[in-house]
């Protein structure tokens, strides 16, 4: 089994995975790994599986010193640390390779292992990203907004009377009291926000054809309503670590090119 860990900034996402698929998978709190309880928390998540390698990526640089501490208290076992220079899987076209969030490059890479290239990723997490891929297979860019409760919390915390809101659907597009006008804002809004920028990056790329791959945690909400997501995937950017983990087993040299 390999043991994966996508570090972002409220939640580490822990997975088990054989050569084939990701096989089991469950949330930490990020702030775990820095009143120590981390630690005992995957132990129980990994149970008894026999751990030959582990694979991470962090967005939150802090917590990568606790994460390498325990990952070296393991059994001997095999570590890769998600960087562009480790990647495989796809190449690298952008000016500062190493400005892009590292679980930005797992989505890439297992969007563009399961679609092909061109392909586009949209991540709903703490910030709503694009991850783009272009039909050479090379990662170019993306774009980044504000996730959907990062929003609704501002406007909560910056206003008297606009209340804390859970991010859920809404029939209408008229919102018949404040709580719905926001949700409309907020969900009917981002519909209509992920909708033009998909139509924005096929005009760039030129193509007519662009599959859009969903992940994160309102990814199934937002997308429901979004014939142009070809798929919603909770488990996209632990398939990219599993991904590039084998691709570095069996051709450990080969450099970060697609």
């Amino acid at each position: 089994m390999i043991l994966l860990f996508d570090i972002g900034n409220t939640n580490t996402h822990l997975g088990l995975a054989t050569s084939a698929r990701v096989v089991k998978q469950a949330d930490v709190p990020t702030a775990s790994w820095f009143n120590g309880t981390a630690p005992k928390r995957v132990s129980r998540f990994a149970g008894s599986a026999q751990v030959e390698g582990t694979a991470f990526c962090s967005v939150v640089p802090r917590v990568v010193p606790f994460a390498r501490q325990f990952i070296t208290s393991l059994p001997p076992s095999r570590c890769l640390e998600l960087t562009p220079r480790s990647l495989r899987g796809i190449g690298i076209d952008y000016p500062k390779p190493h400005t892009i969030g590292p679980d930005r490059l797992a989505n890439a890479v297992a969007a563009r292992h399961y679609f092909g290239a061109p392909v586009v990723v949209v991540d709903f997490g703490t910030a709503v990203t694009f991850d783009v891929v272009d039909r050479k297979g090379n990662y170019v860019g993306g774009i980044i907004a504000p996730g959907l409760t990062a929003m609704t919390d501002y406007l909560h915390e910056k206003t008297a009377l606009l209340p804390r809101i859970r991010i859920r659907d809404v029939k209408s597009p008229i919102g018949r009291s404040t709580e719905q006008a926001m949700l409309v804002g907020a969900v009917h809004g981002y519909r209509g926000l992920i909708r033009e920028l998909i139509r924005e990056l096929k005009r760039e790329l030129n193509v007519r054809r662009l599959p859009v791959v969903a992940t994160g945690g309102y990814a199934h909400l937002i997308a429901s309503k979004l014939p142009e997501v070809a798929t919603v995937d909770p488990l996209l950017t632990l398939e990219g670590l599993r991904l590039v983990w084998h691709a570095h087993q069996s051709r450990p040299n080969q450099p970060h090119r697609g």
